[in-house]
């Protein structure tokens, strides 16, 4: 069993603050780089290629961003392999490929503060617990998902005992059950939450088309939907997706939420409903993200389109910064996410996986 180590703790002091100054957290994020670039072999190598060192970075936009797909390519973490490990995989489905990248956590501890503290105050909202039903694999099911542990996180640490259950079985979703407990809602006028992954919610909205019906959820009732389609059903417009959705659940679209995650982070980002899209996404203080060409790798000028990079404080095990394959813009409050990389942004992309590979192989 991994133990937590001073910076381990250090950094579930930093998660566990109100906020923090840029200072604050340049310093965090420079001490698990220079922890990083001693520990994480292969990262070494990347950085070293790119001229890179503990001394020539000053700031956390100074951190090398290793692109996603390293994840694939050969294990990016800091300490030693261990049975009690969680190994987060990736779906594997993105752009037609079968590796699966891996993500390994020593310990949940930081994961899991991450998503809570997070999770309580963009999602929760002031709401303790509250009856919830989700729309994804437990992760008994599905024990290498971080979204299984996530959407069990969630409901163990803020459904209502009891009330709160998962509809989708190794079997299929059980929608009699979802149906009788969206009823159950309705009846006893007690907020309910539905939370799960993007392509389960196009399933229940034409379940109900199909069988002419809708709900009208009680207000207060929340909508968290994330990962897009993954070709497990039929694509929507977001407009469309949101308007739908709406009408079928009687949840207004500003209690609509996305969540914008990915298995090779420890951190999530939220919008604040979805009336309007794209929406604009935010995350909490122990991340940052900053919009780049992926050919050179520099910062792209304001106002303009770019990939983003995130740098995860909680990624303590593996590398905080991600150079990820997602065009994003420039919002106020955060970030618009305007889909995936293509043409010469998805060839930047690949030529930076290129790169890493390259210099681990030296």
């Amino acid at each position: 069993m991994h133990k937590v180590t001073p910076l381990v703790a250090d950094l579930l002091e930093f998660i566990a603050m109100d906020g923090c100054t840029d200072e604050q957290f340049d310093e965090m994020a420079l001490r698990l780089f220079a922890h990083q670039f001693a520990a994480n072999q292969p990262f070494q190598s990347f950085c070293r290629l790119r001229g890179v060192n503990v001394r020539s970075v000053k700031s956390w936009a100074d951190i090398p961003a290793v692109p996603i797909d390293a994840f694939k390519a050969l294990p990016l973490r800091c300490e030693a392999p261990a049975d009690t490990d969680r190994i987060f995989m990736t779906s594997g489905t993105t752009r037609g490929g079968s590796t699966r990248g891996q993500h390994f956590h020593p310990l949940l501890d930081v994961y899991d503060l991450s998503m809570t503290r997070n999770f309580a105050q963009r999602f929760m909202r002031g709401t303790e617990r509250m009856p919830m039903g989700i729309l994804f694999p437990d992760e008994v099911a599905m024990p290498n998902s971080s979204l299984a542990h996530y959407l069990d996180l969630a409901k163990s640490a803020f459904g209502s005992n009891g009330a709160s259950h998962t509809f989708v079985t190794p079997q299929g979703m059980d929608l009699d059950g979802l149906w009788a407990a969206l009823a159950a809602a309705e009846r006893s006028g007690e907020p309910y939450a539905l939370l799960g992954a993007s392509f389960s919610f196009v399933h229940v909205i034409d379940a109900l088309r199909q069988q002419g019906r809708t709900f009208k959820l009680p207000p207060g009732s929340r909508i968290l939907d994330t990962g897009g389609y993954k070709g497990q059903s039929r694509e929507l417009p977001l407009d469309a997706f949101y308007s739908e959705l709406s009408q079928a659940l009687g949840v207004p679209r500003m209690h609509c939420t996305n969540m914008y995650g990915m298995t090779e982070l420890s951190t999530q980002f939220y919008d604040d409903g979805n009336a309007v899209v794209p929406s604009v996404k935010s995350g909490p203080h122990w991340i940052r993200s900053r919009l780049v060409d992926p050919v050179t790798g520099r910062t792209v000028p304001a106002g303009e389109r770019g990939i983003l990079v995130h740098c995860d404080l909680a990624n303590f095990n593996s590398v905080t910064t991600i150079l990820t394959e997602d065009v994003g813009l420039d919002a106020e409050g955060g970030f618009l996410l305007l889909g995936r990389a293509e043409g010469v942004e998805a060839k930047g992309c690949s030529l930076a996986v290129e790169e890493f590979v390259r210099a681990t192989a030296a």
